[in-house]
């Protein structure tokens, strides 16, 4: 069996929202699974000293334009920038990254429902008690989910994840392996749909 795409993102990333929705879909058409890495943005900009796109001159506002523009090119409807963007994103990457160790197929469920729930409907799932209610309503045990936040394993199972992730070259989000070989970006998905039906170019 091909090995699982191997996705990074941020919840606090709208390219990486739209490349969530698109995600399972490309996997599944070259007979795939998508293995979800939950990372932390604010800690790959401290190793590269980036910022984040909204506090740029001008292309913050080129970005947020760019941002709608792209779901409505990728068919994704519903799409809104959140009214607190961005956010820290531990709370749903602990819990994603807790559930990936029992459930892999619901953590992913899970992740797409909570970027949905931020970029959609406007939840702000950076409040642990938010992002706990959006994994219950994917059939997930709320307190469960909630203690899942404050766990010190879980903590420092993501601080592992986040750790790993840049020692592999993650610098941003998203950011897709396709065995072995690196993309970065949504703009990058028509590169992985070839790659991945040819086995690389």
């Amino acid at each position: 069996m091909p090995a699982p795409i191997e996705f990074y993102f941020d919840f606090s990333s709208p390219y990486g929202f739209l490349a969530a929705e698109r995600i399972d879909a490309l996997a599944a058409k070259h007979g795939r699974s998508v293995d979800w890495h939950p990372v932390l943005l604010g800690v790959l900009f401290k190793q590269t000293g980036a910022v984040p796109l909204m506090e740029i001159p001008l292309k913050g506002e080129y970005s947020k334009r760019d941002f709608a523009r792209s779901a409505r090119f990728h068919g994704i409807g519903g799409y809104r920038l959140p009214s607190r963007f961005p956010i820290p994103a531990q709370a749903p990457a602990r819990i994603v990254l807790w559930l990936k160790g029992s459930d892999p197929a619901l953590a992913g469920r899970v992740a797409k429902a909570l970027y949905r729930a931020y970029f959609v409907d406007d939840v702000d799932i950076s409040n642990p008690d938010n992002a706990a209610a959006v994994a219950a309503g994917e059939g997930v045990d709320a307190h469960a989910a909630r203690a899942a936040v404050d766990d010190p394993a879980v903590k420092d199972a993501l601080k592992a994840e986040v750790a790993t992730a840049m020692a592999r070259g993650v610098f941003g989000s998203p950011f897709v392996f396709v065995d072995g070989e690196p993309f970065w970006g949504l703009d990058r998905f028509d590169q992985i749909e070839r790659w991945l039906a040819t086995g690389g170019f």
